[in-house]
């Protein structure tokens, strides 16, 4: 039977204007929002603000007409869920995905280039005209500012932007996201059955938008709302938020501290060394996500975050502690250690574990797709997996083309491809499955290359090119598409009008991305980049253009200590995937180790303890019964703390500075 047919959904166009107008208008106003006034992100991670807050409203305006027009909907709750993931697909985009760092990317070999770090000597003469800014006028300008453009409007800003110098890098990187973005649909609709239907993956992501959907679809939003559970728990951060809030702008009024630096508890020398920088955040919606998510991962992601600590610590103590010389280049956001390095090893495994798992469904979908005779069976369920089979061939052809267009070689460029999707994809399952709103990874693709193949079989150019890709698209991973698209995948699994949904969601990829690279611009050029506090942005990419000199040059490699963490890795991920596989009773599931050493974890590892224990605690002393009262509360701990940012979110756009709810 097909998976359409049991009650299939039809999402009616007006759920796709909807969210497609509203998720322009976050794509707007983001940068303004998160880069000049400093608020809380309107997107940002996996389960963002600005869409959450805008499906509420939309829920309560449908929940109204409903109640006053009888038999009238504006949107029922599974065209509230896709409006709501369409935001946030494109959420992301219009910061840290994409437009935070881009135009730092493209300018800063030339505006940051001195005589010390000899730039000019070995960058220049590789940096291709087609994806970089040479004009030294637009560059000054886009950094420092036109001059008086802060008393231009915005379409005076617009018509004085040299837009000349930017239109081959715009062209071509515009090329190479929109098949990456094509590539990424394709991936995730081959892969999203085997998660859906066959692993019966949990989602803790959607449940809250789910069970507003359901409530929606049932005609019970008022005793949802109402449910005294989940009052409760919104009434928590609505305290805690109100009072904070207020605090920033009045400092007489009282605060609560929602971080306690522990480190200081901890010696500085010994097994405890590890912990010496250990912070505790509070921040009750990671908890309601921790608490919604299996007790296996929640578990797993902070004991392995402690068993690192502890794990430096007795490399430290026995004497088999590694300099961080032995890391040699790196391309890692936060790789500092060379136990991190584990992560490589750690990663392919899962990699190769996910694809294994998932064998007999590629042989099915290849079989329908090369042999026609087979596809009578079940044409329906197959359909969109044979277009996204050779939508995936496809849009890795173009990419190729475009890495061999652009002077790197095919080999090479099927070694990048590979690499940059083999994390991405790694990527999703850990956002999806463990309810991981905010996702860093530890190594980079590039790290991954050097350790198993070395930066050697690289041209200089290619080298380059990949290292400024990598940037671009496949490193700051905090609010990439995929994770999201497989979020979509879920939420319309029993749509019917499927290739409708696909169409709707690139071509809104498409028009969010020209108009998230428009708002930075114009944002940069109004007021520079100097002066809109982008240390972040501008230092992560400056240090990406400082590795790849020693690494162009190999004046520098990595120490023998590093094969043989990512070996341990390897490792350490086999024996946990097997057992994971093979014994129901297993207590650790192996993406809690992939996190070990993420700095998103950092933030995280409480709120899962405290979300684990809760959980067990339900399930121990008052079985389901219990969590199906307690899910209310913990739901209402995550509704409370995204209104309450999405309130300050409002005021902080007519102040100059805001209070943040949620971490930038």
């Amino acid at each position: 039977m097909s998976e359409n047919s049991p009650n299939p959904i039809v999402i009616r166009p007006r759920a796709f204007i909807i969210g497609f107008i509203f998720a322009v208008f976050i794509c707007a106003l983001t940068p303004f929002n998160n880069v000049y006034n400093q608020a809380t992100p309107l997107g940002g991670g996996y389960f963002p603000l600005a869409p959450f807050f805008i499906l509420f409203c939309l829920t309560i305006l449908s929940g109204l007409g409903q109640k006053l027009f009888k038999g009238f909907s504006l949107l029922n709750g599974s065209e509230l869920i896709f409006s709501w993931i369409m935001m946030v697909l494109v959420s992301g985009i219009s910061y840290t995905g994409f437009a935070r760092t881009f135009f730092i990317n493209l300018t800063a070999p030339y505006y940051f280039a001195t005589s010390g770090n000899r730039w000019e000597q070995i960058l220049h003469p590789l940096l291709p005209d087609s994806l970089f800014v040479k004009n030294n006028t637009a560059i000054e300008l886009l950094y420092n500012g036109i001059e008086g453009g802060r008393d231009m409007n915005w379409l005076e800003v617009a018509g004085s932007i040299p837009w000349s110098a930017w239109a081959r890098p715009f062209i071509s990187w515009g090329i190479f996201m929109l098949a990456c973005y094509f590539l990424m649909i394709c991936i995730v609709s081959l892969i999203h059955r085997q998660a859906i239907k066959n692993e019966r993956m949990n989602f803790p992501l959607l449940i809250v938008p789910v069970m507003i959907q359901n409530a929606m679809n049932s005609n019970r939003l008022g005793s949802f709302l109402s449910n005294r559970f989940l009052l409760i728990g919104i009434s928590i951060p609505l305290f805690l938020h109100l009072l904070n809030g207020l605090n920033f702008y009045f400092s007489f009024v009282p605060h609560i501290n929602t971080l306690i630096l522990a480190g200081e508890y901890f010696p500085e020398h010994g097994i405890y060394t590890g912990f010496e920088k250990l912070k505790l955040y509070f921040y009750p919606a990671f908890i309601g996500f921790a608490f919604l998510a299996s007790k296996q991962v929640s578990f797993s992601f902070w004991f392995f975050f402690i068993l690192g600590a502890l794990f430096t610590g007795i490399l430290k103590v026995s004497g088999y502690s590694f300099p961080a010389s032995e890391l040699g280049t790196t391309f890692g956001p936060t790789l500092s250690l060379p136990e991190e390095t584990q992560m490589i090893g750690a990663f392919i495994v899962f990699f190769l574990f996910l694809f294994w798992l998932a064998r007999l469904h590629f042989k099915t979908i290849a079989t329908h797709a090369f042999f026609k005779h087979t596809r009578s069976e079940r044409p329906d369920d197959f359909q969109i997996d044979i277009m996204a089979f050779w939508g995936s061939i496809i849009g890795s052809l173009v990419i190729l083309a475009w890495f061999l267009l652009h002077g790197v070689s095919a080999i090479n460029a099927m070694i990048i491809l590979f690499f940059f999707f083999m994390f991405i994809m790694v990527a999703t399952r850990v956002v999806c499955q463990g309810g991981v709103t905010y996702f860093t990874l530890t190594v980079a693709p590039l790290d991954a290359i050097n350790t198993l193949l070395g930066l050697k079989i690289f041209s200089s150019l290619g080298l380059l090119i990949s290292g400024v890709t990598q940037k671009v698209l496949f490193v700051d991973l905090r609010e990439a598409v995929s994770p999201s698209l497989l979020h979509a995948q879920k939420a319309t699994y029993r749509s019917s009008n499927k290739g409708t949904i696909a169409a709707v969601i690139f071509l809104t990829m498409i028009i969010c991305l020209a108009v998230s690279a428009l708002a930075m611009i114009l944002l940069c050029y109004k007021y520079g980049i100097r002066e809109l506090q982008l240390d972040w942005a501008t230092r992560t990419t400056v240090s990406v253009y400082n590795n790849l000199i020693p690494a162009i040059q190999n004046t520098v490699e990595q120490g023998g200590s590093i094969r043989f963490f990512t070996a341990f890795g390897a490792v350490i991920m086999t024996i946990l995937v097997i057992c994971y596989h093979r014994f129901y009773w297993w207590p650790l599931h192996p993406i809690g180790y992939l996190m070990v050493y993420s700095s998103a974890m950092k933030i995280l590892w409480l709120s899962f303890f405290i979300g684990w224990l809760f959980n067990s605690l339900c399930m121990r002393y008052g079985g389901v019964k219990l969590f199906e009262k307690m899910r209310y509360f913990f739901v209402g701990l995550i509704m409370g703390d995204f209104l309450m940012g999405g309130g300050w979110a409002i005021i902080g756009l007519f102040t100059r500075s805001a209070y943040q709810v949620l971490p930038t």
